[in-house]
């Protein structure tokens, strides 16, 4: 029998769909996955009538993370220090250049977990802008089992993302958590009831595609240099940014409809 493919996309209302489709293989990251991932993030970062890109999973896991029964990132690391340290820099599977894709391409990216999120799949889903989870979804690194730490910016974005506290939690006790747990430490922007999660998604992702694409593209890197910034070079940033949106016709457009509906009321 012919297995069907590893990830579906299709698109509605604007909102690239990308669906991991490996449920009996708990959607590990398998070569074909990969493949098919990479090339909806290209289609998305190229089609500018698309606003949005979902990314979800079928099954009771969203993702159990890399394939290690078909050979995962492939090849055997190297057996010396250096070597193993420009293995993962360039992994085989391009996961950290494609995790790096999504968090630098000016248009939002929503991860849904349905599930149980391992691993490379919590690795993937740190790099993208909103990450929503239904109450059943749990998270976990289980790296600290077979001796090492998350390869692919797994501590780096999680520590960034709900700080040492947290990260500890995930990574040194190897302790999962659930969703309401990843609520408090910052980990998802919301969690939603099973039996309405699919369509309390794509009303998340519907209002997304409504918003501005300009606004959109200019908050993504405008957050991330405040972020890392002190707080004068930050406000520096700000400005810049809203230097260039005031002077764009939608700006004037937009303020003048807000004003009216203002006195409307």
């Amino acid at each position: 029998m012919t297995e069907e493919a590893h990830i579906l996309t299709h698109i509605e209302d604007g909102i690239l769909v990308a669906t991991f489709n490996r449920p009996s293989k708990l959607n590990a990251m398998s070569h074909e996955l990969m493949s098919g991932l990479r090339d909806a993030v290209e289609h998305f970062r190229e089609a500018s009538a698309l606003k949005v890109m979902l990314i979800r999973a079928t099954g009771r896991y969203f993702s159990s993370g890399a394939d290690l029964r078909s050979g995962g990132p492939a090849r055997t690391p190297p057996q010396t220090g250096s070597g193993i340290r420009e293995f993962h820099r360039r992994l085989p599977s391009g996961m950290r250049q494609l995790w790096d894709e999504i968090e630098h391409i000016e248009k939002p990216f929503v991860v849904a977990h349905q599930g149980a999120c391992v691993g490379g799949g919590l690795e993937m889903s740190m790099s993208c802008d909103f990450r929503l989870a239904a109450v059943s979804a749990s998270y976990a690194f289980p790296e600290a089992r077979f001796g090492v730490l998350p390869a692919t910016n797994g501590v780096s974005r999680l520590t960034r993302l709900v700080g040492p506290h947290w990260a500890r939690l995930l990574i040194m006790a190897n302790m999962p958590v659930s969703a309401h747990e990843a609520l408090n430490m910052g980990l998802v922007h919301k969690v939603y009831a099973d039996e309405t999660f699919e369509e309390d998604v794509m009303a998340f992702c519907r209002h997304l595609a409504l918003q501005n694409s300009e606004v959109m593209g200019t908050a993504k890197i405008a957050i991330e240099l405040a972020h890392d910034l002190a707080v004068d070079q930050a406000a520096a940033v700000e400005r810049m940014a809203n230097a260039s949106l005031m002077l764009m016709p939608s700006y004037q457009e937009g303020l003048k409809k807000h004003v009216e509906s203002l006195g409307k009321k």
